[in-house]
C-alpha cells in the first residue's frame, strides 16, 4: 500500500508543465480579486472540504456544492443526485461564476452529469476549469454524459493516475484501501505550493488562512474574510 501510494505521488509530480499552468490560471485570478471556486461530489466533497478555509490554504476558494451530492445524508440517494442532468448546470448558476474565475473540479471518474455539467457551464461562461481527475479511472468508468468526460472540458487537466475501482491493495488482486482522497489532496497541496512559488516570483502576497488555533491566528483572518465575504457568502454563514 505505501509503494503504490509513493508511486502515484511521484507520479503526480511529474506533470510540472500542468501544474505550472495551473498555478498561473489561479494567480492571475487572485490577482484580480476574483474567486477559485471548488467543487465534486460524493467522496470527491473531501476535496472541497480541503479547499476551504483551510490552514494555509487559499482564503479566494469558494466551495460550489450541491446538499443532495452529500453522502452523508443519504448515500444511495447521493451517487443518484449527480447522475441527474442539469444539476451541475444550474449549480453553477447559483454560485455566481464569472469571468475573472477559475473552477476547480474533483472527479476520479469524471464521467457522470454533475462534474462534467460544471465544468461545460463554466467554459461555456468563459471562465476556466481546472480538472483534478483520473483518465485511467475514466476510461474504465460507465459512461454516463453522453460519450464525454470532466477531463474533455477542462482548461488544464491535473492527473491523479488512480486506477479504475480506486482501490490498490492487495497488489495482486486489489479490494480495499482507497487512494483517490490521497492522490487529489496531494494534488492540490502541490498546487498550492506551486502557486506560492510563482507569487513570490511575480510579488504577490497570495492571502493564505492561518490555523485559528495558534495565537492570533483568529485575528489575522478578520482581514480575509473581510475582503472575500461578499463573494463567498459560506464564510460568515
Amino acid at each position: 500500500m505505501r509503494d503504490r501510494a509513493r508511486e502515484l505521488i511521484d507520479t503526480i509530480d511529474s506533470q510540472r508543465e500542468q501544474f505550472s499552468k495551473a498555478a498561473e490560471l489561479v494567480l492571475d485570478v487572485v490577482s484580480g480579486d476574483g474567486i477559485v471556486h471548488a467543487a465534486g461530489a460524493g467522496h470527491s466533497l473531501a476535496m472541497v472540504c480541503e479547499t476551504f478555509y483551510r490552514a494555509g490554504g487559499l482564503a479566494a476558494v469558494r466551495p460550489m456544492w450541491d446538499s443532495e451530492v452529500l453522502p452523508l445524508t443519504g448515500a444511495l440517494r447521493s451517487s443518484a443526485a449527480e447522475r441527474v442532468p442539469g444539476r451541475g448546470r444550474a449549480l453553477v448558476e447559483q454560485a455566481d461564476v464569472r469571468d475573472g474565475d477559475v473552477v476547480v473540479v474533483f472527479s476520479t471518474s469524471g464521467r457522470n452529469p454533475y462534474p462534467v455539467e460544471i465544468a461545460q457551464e463554466s467554459r461555456a461562461r468563459g471562465v476556466p476549469v481546472i480538472a483534478v481527475t483520473s483518465t485511467a479511472a475514466s476510461a474504465a468508468a460507465a459512461d454516463r454524459s453522453g460519450g464525454t468526460r470532466l477531463a474533455d472540458h477542462a482548461t488544464v487537466v491535473l492527473d491523479t493516475h488512480v486506477p479504475p475501482g480506486d482501490v490498490v491493495y492487495p497488489a495482486a488482486g486489489p479490494r480495499t484501501s482507497a487512494v483517490s482522497t490521497v492522490a487529489a489532496a496531494y494534488a492540490w497541496a502541490a498546487l498550492l505550493a506551486e502557486l506560492d512559488g510563482l507569487a513570490a516570483k511575480r510579488g504577490v502576497d497570495l492571502p493564505l488562512w492561518t490555523s485559528a488555533n495558534v495565537p492570533g491566528g483568529d485575528e489575522r483572518n478578520v482581514e480575509l474574510v473581510a475582503r472575500y465575504g461578499d463573494r463567498i457568502p459560506e464564510l460568515s454563514a
